[in-house]
Parts: structure tokens; sequence; C-alpha cells
């Protein structure tokens, strides 16, 4: 289903966690759950993936994460501080001790000159604290994008659990 590459990272995600005893939750907008659907297709995955939060719209990440909406106001949902809002968020809103967000734009519409298509925003929360990355894909396609994004949410699991 997913390229190997992907495959690779998200078993070495699962068996780093549950070697550690964590449980991670993920909370996705542009890439839909396709963070979460990269972790459940390893085997024993239930053993360290607690829940997956898709929070499309706006309102999503206010109700299901508590991302509060004057701050999406303020800097819109494809931003650093709402992607770390939604790191946190999946966190106390979980049994999770692990979380990755991802929060951008896929385009092939939505972007601007400040905020153009390929522009995702990461957050990572773990033991070891919350980071946020930006990465921007340029305009490859949704498809590539959204991939690249699972790449990056994955290696930010890794480093939250410390793999």
């Amino acid at each position: 289903m997913f390229p190997d590459d992907i495959d690779a990272l998200a078993r070495r995600v699962i068996e780093a966690a549950v070697a550690r005893g964590l449980l991670i939750a993920t909370a996705e907008s542009c890439t839909g759950g396709l963070v979460a659907g990269a972790l459940t297709a390893v085997p024993g995955s239930s053993a360290a993936l607690d829940r997956g939060f898709v929070t499309y719209s706006n309102a999503a990440k206010s109700e299901m994460l508590g991302v509060s909406a004057e701050l999406i106001e303020a800097h819109g949902a494809v931003s650093e501080p709402v992607a770390r809002a939604m790191a946190e968020g999946a966190v106390h809103r979980s049994d999770a001790t692990v979380s990755v967000a991802v929060t951008g734009i896929a385009g092939p519409g939505g972007g601007s000159d400040d905020k153009p298509v390929g522009l995702v925003h990461f957050a990572a929360s773990g033991p070891a604290g919350l980071i946020h990355a930006e990465h921007r894909f340029g305009d490859p396609g949704r498809e590539t994008i959204r991939l690249e994004s699972v790449r990056v949410a994955l290696r930010l699991l890794l480093d939250r659990i410390g793999a």
C-alpha cells in the first residue's frame, strides 16, 4: 500500500515505541490519516498506536484537539503555532505519550504567496519535549506532498521516541 521506505519507517516507529512502552497519537490535516494508516499497516501496531485524529477542518482542530479558534484566526491553520497546539492536543486528548501533527497545503489549489502549495508544518511531542519542523516541498503534486509529509512525520516520531 505504501512505498517500501515508508513501511520500513513505520515499522521502526512501532518497534521503538513498543520497546520503550510508549503510546502514539497522530493529529493530521493534509495527510488525512495517512500517518496513522502507515503505522497501522505494521503488524502489532495496536501495542503502540493509541489513536489518530483526522482534523481536516478548523472546527475539527478546535473540537477534537482543543486548538483555539483564536489561534487559528491569528496564524492560520497552516502555521507553527497551530501544528504545536495540534501535537499537544493529541497527547492531552488521548492516552498517548508521543504525538505527531501535520498541517499543510497539499494542493493543487489553496496556496498563496505567503503560504504556497507544498508548505507543511509539523510538530511532535514526547518525553523529550515538543519540536517543530517546516517543509516546503514545492508543487510536485498532491500525492507526492502527502507521501513526503508522511515520511517527515514518521522521522519526527522516531526522534521523539528516542530511536
